[in-house]
């Protein structure tokens, strides 16, 4: 299970507050802690005005890189932010996201295919995100039809269902499950991922919600999520979820797991 630190993202006022005040303390502490605590890639988002996300970027590209050594997901629907941002980096980044939305694959998918980045696609096109899995599908295969003309391989696209929160949409970790099995049998390379807490906004009880969800999900081909890794209890869930679907040799990694007091 390849986790994604979801904390770095501008939309949080905490973030957000860092970034105008350039606090690099604070950002530097968030990024040493996810990496600690099992993050490979660490999702930045600026979230701020357009002209002014290529500096914030920048900004934080540079401040992160200098405390941990582990690729970033640039997460930005800018290209003119990703141009500059790719430039900043260490390591080839993750981009996030394409999606079927013709502006994002004439205007992403290029720097994606120039640089080599692994790749999150949602499913989901300029209409509105579909309520059924057909749908869905039929859009994956609309990105995954550029992405291969573009040559991209397979392995290096993330497909991201997309999770509605399951306050309003009832169905929706059913669709989500739904969507990474059809996307497998067709793909059998492509890799899934997804914002894990979705499911959960606007109920009581969220890390209740996410770490049943995310066990669900495990158990139907997830393979990547954009979470929080300094959840102890969600992180405690992936490796035990790891060892009982086979996937962690001689269960090393769950006994790594104990030994550093994640079960406690």
């Amino acid at each position: 299970m390849k986790i994604i630190g979801e904390k770095i993202n501008g939309t949080r006022k905490r973030i957000a507050s860092a970034i105008v005040e350039r606090d690099a303390a604070y950002i530097k502490d968030l990024a040493v802690k996810q990496v600690e605590a099992g993050a490979i890639w660490l999702d930045v988002n600026a979230g701020t005005h357009p002209a002014q996300e290529p500096d914030d970027l920048v900004w934080l590209i540079e401040t992160i890189q200098s405390v941990v050594d582990i690729p970033l997901s640039l997460d930005s629907a800018n290209p003119a932010a990703l141009q500059v941002a790719i430039q900043a980096v260490n390591k080839t980044p993750m981009i996030n996201s394409i999606s079927g939305e013709p502006d994002r694959l004439e205007k992403i998918l290029p720097i994606v295919a120039e640089h080599g980045c692994e790749v999150i696609a949602l499913a989901m096109d300029d209409k509105k995100i579909p309520e059924t899995t057909e749908k869905r599908l039929e859009i994956i295969a609309k990105i995954i039809a550029a992405t291969r003309a573009a040559h991209v391989p397979d392995e290096k696209v993330y497909v991201d269902p997309l999770v509605m929160t399951i306050a309003t949409a009832n169905q929706s970790a059913v669709v989500a499950y739904e969507t990474i099995r059809a996307v497998h049998e067709q793909y059998p390379a492509v890799h899934f991922t997804m914002g894990l807490s979705n499911i959960s906004f606007g109920l009581p009880a969220r890390k209740q919600i996410n770490r049943a969800f995310l066990i669900m999900a495990m158990q139907n081909g997830l393979d990547s999520a954009i979470l929080d890794p300094l959840d102890k209890e969600l992180m405690a869930a992936i490796l035990t979820t790891n060892l009982l679907l086979g996937r962690d040799k001689h269960c090393l990694n769950y006994i790594r797991g104990s030994r550093k007091g994640l079960f406690e």
